[in-house]
């Protein structure tokens, strides 16, 4: 018994010095396994589809109060000034219950989840520059991104069909014709990836697509949208995915997109903490906080180190995955950043259109 109790005891120890030693993949794996449905997607009673008439079914909406309407402390928004474009964001995991593959819309703890953080912390930033619009959608639960050549794939599939129907109403019934920008994070931004490729790229929508912000995932750009390479370019994407060079859990892919947020260029070129323009964590109040962190693209992750405030330290991927403050880091960046390649694209309309009336007057005067 004596040896059975060493030997326990020393399995244990060992088992606690790994788990402070690879304390970040650790905690990502217990995660996706505790997040595994019992159930196959054949078997799991998936909610009913969203109704995006309705507006329960939308987490953000312009002509209602909710939280992607919140701007740092001394940040002002001229309402005129956020007419002319829209957003269409695309929320990522919030839903990470092992009761189904697919998020119930009536599921009040991930409902709750997206309102309170992700609305606030990261559609928000939106807000200086456009409308914003959020569905709800029945994403999949967070072990799907584990499994996607089976079930999780499946679960997949289905959040992405919502999201298409979402965006199906929100171009056929809102949005009337305007420039628009799409973004999203983590799982939204998986979904973004393909509907840039599938809904926007190479049709027509693509002429009123001001730029795309898939944060947060793994983007390689063969979408068919360029990447954006300057500040104020247009119908370009960004992407970015954040940690340090010694982060045990990286979700940058060799050949990702990075595109820096703060330079606004895709080379390796660093940016000082002091060229950051503010960040903010909404969790620890609405002051923004300046010089948090530099940045730097290389090998396809956005590098940060010596992070300058207490205020973010939320890692779920364990130490040095800043996964959760893709947008938290760069908010004032992002913020004026959508402004203005909203002014550069409404620039570039209003000459076209100049010029079209210009033609049209000549062909009149020449008869032609």
């Amino acid at each position: 018994m004596k040896k059975l109790l060493i030997g326990l005891g020393i399995i244990v120890a060992v088992l606690l010095i790994l788990g402070i030693a690879f304390r970040g993949p650790i905690m990502q794996i217990a995660s996706m396994v505790f997040t595994k449905p019992d159930q196959s997607f054949a078997d799991d009673q998936t909610g009913p589809e969203p109704d995006y008439a309705n507006p329960v079914h939308w987490a953000a909406l312009p002509e209602r109060e909710d939280s992607a309407d919140v701007v740092p402390s001394g940040v002002s928004i001229d309402p005129d000034s956020t007419k002319d474009v829209d957003v269409f964001f695309i929320h990522p995991t919030t839903y990470v219950s092992s009761d189904h593959w697919n998020q119930p819309l009536t599921d009040e703890t991930a409902n709750k989840m997206t309102d309170d953080w992700v609305m606030r912390d990261q559609a928000s930033v939106f807000n200086g520059c456009c409308q914003v619009y959020a569905p709800r959608y029945r994403q999949a639960t967070l072990y799907s991104f584990q499994d996607q050549n089976g079930d999780g794939g499946k679960a997949l599939e289905l959040a992405y069909q919502d999201v298409r129907a979402a965006f199906n109403y929100f171009i056929n019934e809102r949005n009337n014709g305007r420039p628009f920008i799409i973004a999203g994070h983590s799982q939204g931004a998986f979904h973004a990836d393909r509907l840039l490729e599938e809904a926007v790229a190479g049709t027509e929508l693509q002429k009123r697509l001001v730029a795309a912000y898939p944060i947060g995932f793994s983007i390689d750009g063969s979408n068919g949208i360029d990447v954006c390479t300057s500040a104020n370019q247009t119908g370009c994407q960004v992407s970015w995915n954040t940690n340090t060079a010694d982060a045990m859990v990286i979700l940058a892919q060799p050949g990702d997109i990075c595109v820096n947020p703060i330079t606004w260029t895709a080379d390796d070129a660093a940016a000082a903490p002091s060229a950051n323009l503010g960040s903010i964590s909404f969790a620890s109040g609405e002051l923004l906080e300046q010089s948090v962190t530099g940045a730097q693209c290389l090998n396809s992750q956005l590098l940060v180190e010596d992070i300058n405030s207490d205020n973010f330290n939320l890692m779920p991927f364990g130490p040095g995955n800043y996964h959760m403050y893709d947008y938290s880091f760069f908010h004032m960046n992002i913020r004026a950043n959508a402004r203005a390649r909203v002014s550069a694209y409404l620039q570039a309309q209003q000459s076209k259109e100049a010029d079209d009336e210009l033609m049209r007057t000549l062909m009149e005067e020449t008869g032609a």
